[in-house]
């Protein structure tokens, strides 16, 4: 069996009563921490700040084989190991770059410090979803359950042994500090809970497929709950996409037809559409914006898979910035594949009534009067957007998700429904005003031959047209309707979501 990291190890960064030491899941909740929070278990307040750098130095000393101030992945093998404790080099890399900040390929003191904090604030949300029975203690089935959670297939006799190793005292029961003294310095990454109760690119479905998918824990792969997502989240975005549809056909009208001389409003534009072709004209172009859900979602979740692979990994979470690039090459295959349906789109929701009797009318039309590359107008300035549009909402959505995590989450990685919603919708918002500009560029080409005479111009002829014709505004045209959708759009998508996984029995935890 293993050696417990307890008494060489994390015995120096705790206080002498054995209770965590100044532990951020403790600490993060500022006064609405538990009473642990200002003083160990035996009762006696905790050590001063100074006291605790001082065991934090002591043990970085220890693993500082070299003697150069950082940890590298030699020196953390070498002082590893002479505490007792043998880690793979894959292992290694994974402590290394999850607390890496600076990205010299190494550890200063201050990054070991964070990464400690960081880990054992994930570990302790962990240990408390796990005690269901809320003694602080988890049990054998509880920890054979949890280590099949995190990817590890193990046998009884496995179980037992592993068992054995974390549980000091012989009780066959582990508490927290077992528990975290056992993993602490073990990459954990894939933290099930997190990812479960922290899904985003399934959820929220604002029109614009171009988030970056979301991670899926080994037990939902390998039980099939993630197709079950998906198919979940499908049928989310095309309730969604079919109740805000006006606002998204008023969005594209503007974007196209609004200028100075030209001046739409939301009201204007409403009353326009219906004066046209009636009611029912509100909702052009939505049915291929509905069919388009599942040929993108299903290749860029098979592409974002196999590009997980690629980089080399394929059940680790990755880390944010692999997530960007390997969601925007996902995206970016996903939309080159459907691209076609884009095009159509925007050219149905622009069509007067009875100009094409449907969608397979309308792509003859285009293919006779135009040729083959009339379907990827606006390629261009579409693949360039997915980048600022991915990157921004990653970046705001896991920054927010984060900050959540570090100061409010004390019991559980559950942030309840308002808290996710709020957060989807400031992350989806930031990064559709970020890529808008290109977004309008795009439909203004997808909608090229519907203007009659209309000259070909290219993404920067017509960027250069809108700031000398309108100026900078010129550029976001339409951004009212299309932000007016964006709550109904979040809110409606998540209410049939969690129905439909009810419905195709999806956990909910």
């Amino acid at each position: 069996p293993r050696r417990s990291l307890a008494s060489p190890v994390v015995s120096g960064v705790l206080c002498p009563c054995g209770s965590p030491h100044g532990s951020p899941a403790e600490g993060a909740g500022g006064s609405g921490g538990s009473a642990s929070a200002s003083s160990g278990s035996c009762g006696r307040p905790l050590c001063e700040a100074s006291e605790q750098d001082r065991r934090l130095r002591a043990l970085f000393q220890k693993l500082d084989v070299n003697r150069d101030g950082a940890l590298c992945i030699h020196d953390l093998a070498v002082g590893l190991g002479r505490l007792g404790l043998h880690r793979t080099e894959l292992d290694l890399l994974k402590i290394v770059k999850a607390g890496d900040k600076d990205l010299d390929g190494q550890l200063d003191f201050e990054e070991f410090v964070h990464y400690l904090q960081d880990h054992e604030k994930k570990l302790r949300l962990v240990f408390k979803s796990l005690d269901k029975k809320n003694d602080g203690r988890i049990d054998a089935q509880e920890i054979v359950q949890s280590l099949r959670d995190l990817g590890v297939k193990i046998s009884e006799q496995q179980a037992e042994k592993i068992l054995k190793s974390m549980d000091k005292n012989g009780t066959m029961t582990i508490d927290w500090n077992e528990w975290r003294d056992y993993h602490l310095l073990h990459p954990v990454e894939n933290i099930p809970e997190i990812i479960l109760y922290w899904k985003h690119s399934t959820i929220f479905d604002v029109g614009e497929n171009l988030t970056v998918p979301d991670e899926f824990t080994v037990e939902e792969r390998q039980t099939g709950m993630w197709w079950r997502h998906l198919v979940a989240g499908g049928g989310a975005g095309a309730v969604s996409r079919t109740c805000t549809a006006p606002l998204d056909r008023l969005k594209v009208l503007m974007q196209v037809h609004a200028s100075r001389s030209n001046n739409m409003c939301i009201i204007g534009g409403f009353t326009q559409m219906i004066r046209e072709g009636g009611p029912r004209s509100l909702w052009r172009g939505n049915g291929i914006n509905v069919l388009k859900i599942a040929p993108e979602s299903a290749i860029k979740f098979m592409a974002y898979e196999q590009i997980k692979r690629f980089i080399g990994t394929d059940q680790e979470m990755l880390r944010i910035h692999e997530r960007l690039l390997a969601g925007s090459l996902a995206g970016a295959i996903a939309q080159s594949s459907i691209y076609p349906m884009e095009v159509l789109k925007t050219r149905m929701a622009l069509r007067k009534t009875g100009q094409y009797s449907g969608m397979l009318d309308c792509a003859k039309n285009i293919l006779a009067k135009e040729g083959m590359a009339a379907f990827y107008k606006g390629y261009i300035p579409n693949m360039l957007g997915i980048i600022p549009y991915a990157g921004i909402d990653l970046a705001v959505y896991e920054t927010l998700k984060n900050t959540w995590l570090q100061r409010y989450a004390v019991n559980s990685a559950d942030p309840g429904v308002f808290v996710l919603l709020a957060c989807g919708t400031i992350s989806s918002t930031c990064g559709q005003l970020a890529s808008y500009p290109l977004a309008l560029v795009r439909t203004r080409m997808q909608a090229q031959a519907s203007v009659e005479g209309a000259p070909e111009v290219t993404m920067r002829g017509l960027f250069k047209h809108i700031l000398k014709t309108e100026g900078a505004f010129g550029l976001y045209r339409g951004l009212a309707p299309n932000f007016m959708k964006v709550i109904p759009a979040v809110s409606i998508s998540y209410v049939v979501y969690e129905n439909l996984k009810m419905t195709l029995g999806v956990d909910s935890r």
